[in-house]
């Protein structure tokens, strides 16, 4: 699969406007590469100290040595989101070393797309583990963290990143697909719909464990931890390249990724979303961004919200019980 990357047009001006992130601390999930590490050089290079959560490797050890060539100041946690353990032990380390500082973003942005139906360690499906259970659980696990950010500085935000993919406002979330169902919910045979629909229904996830969040931390006395999420449109972020090296080469998966990359921003230009919830100094929780222009591209824009009670309720009830949680706030 060729295609011609199209050049940023948008992303350097939205830069140009955020304020100074000195002495605030940024925590970010897969950020070797595509929108998480021009997440992380963004604030970095706003004065921010980032803390690059990815799993051991040999490029999450270059694109720390990028950030920090370029004058950042990075740290490198281990962090794997198919393994609960791996996530609780980030949790502990991050609560060690930045108990007094504390964390005033939390940007969850890993995410892997349209790959095969396999189960975690843990017992769940490893697109709907990835991208928004092991979330859910670090968001719980950096909670007091955030909340010492936002006694200290006056707010803390989470972060989620969500998808074009989500689908149409009022899709319902189905409890099967955060349950532990790995290997057992399909997607490897003819046609191979089923890999598509469970990565749908982990991008729904984001968007409503933010709602969920967002209406739960505000009925906490002195709340100041804010809730957003983001889209990024059709982006050439290299997310698409490792779906096919997953496996992703049916004609489905191809005409899928054909039909984003045909109209696929920059990468910098599809980290437009995440990085106003992250930086922006004018964002209120509950707040949703994204391109909302011709098939989804355009400036990162508040989006009209997409609330859902019911996806609400079974996100945050469904995430507690495969987690394991019994008090969220708590860690």
């Amino acid at each position: 699969m060729t295609h011609t990357p199209h050049a940023t047009k948008y992303y350097d001006d939205l830069v140009r406007s955020f304020p100074s992130m000195s002495g605030k601390v940024v925590m970010i999930t897969g950020c070797t590469s595509g929108m998480g590490l021009v997440l992380a050089q963004t604030c970095a290079g706003l004065g921010a100290r980032v803390v690059m959560l990815n799993r051991p490797s040999p490029r999450a050890d270059a694109a720390l040595k990028g950030v920090l060539d370029a004058g950042g100041d990075a740290v490198l946690v281990p962090c794997d989101l198919s393994s609960f353990d791996s996530v609780r032990a980030a949790g502990a380390t991050l609560r060690r070393d930045f108990g007094d500082q504390g964390c005033d973003v939390l940007c969850n942005n890993a995410g892997i797309m349209g790959v095969a139906d396999k189960a975690t360690e843990d017992g769940f499906d490893v697109q709907m583990q990835a991208n928004h259970l092991s979330h859910f659980l670090l968001t719980h696990e950096v909670w007091p963290l955030l909340e010492t950010a936002g006694a200290q500085r006056g707010e803390a935000r989470v972060v989620n990143h969500s998808s074009g993919a989500r689908g149409k406002p009022g899709r319902p979330l189905h409890a099967k697909y955060l349950a532990r169902n790995g290997g057992n919910l399909g997607g490897d045979g003819w046609p191979g719909l089923a890999k598509w629909t469970r990565y749908q229904q982990s991008k729904l996830a984001n968007l409503m464990f933010t709602y969920a969040l967002d209406s739960h931390a505000g009925q906490r006395a002195d709340n100041k931890v804010k809730a957003l999420c983001a889209h990024p449109g059709p982006a050439d972020s290299g997310l698409q390249g490792k779906t096919t090296q997953a496996g992703g080469d049916r004609w489905l998966d191809r005409f899928i990724l054909g039909q984003a990359l045909k109209y696929a921003q920059s990468v910098e230009d599809g980290t437009s979303g995440i990085a106003r919830c992250c930086c922006a100094a004018d964002v209120q929780s509950g707040a949703f961004y994204g391109p909302n222009g011709p098939h989804r591209t355009g400036p990162a824009v508040l989006l009209s919200p997409e609330r859902n009670p019911v996806n609400e309720a079974l996100i945050w009830e469904e995430s507690l019980k495969a987690t394991g949680i019994t008090n969220f706030f708590k860690p």
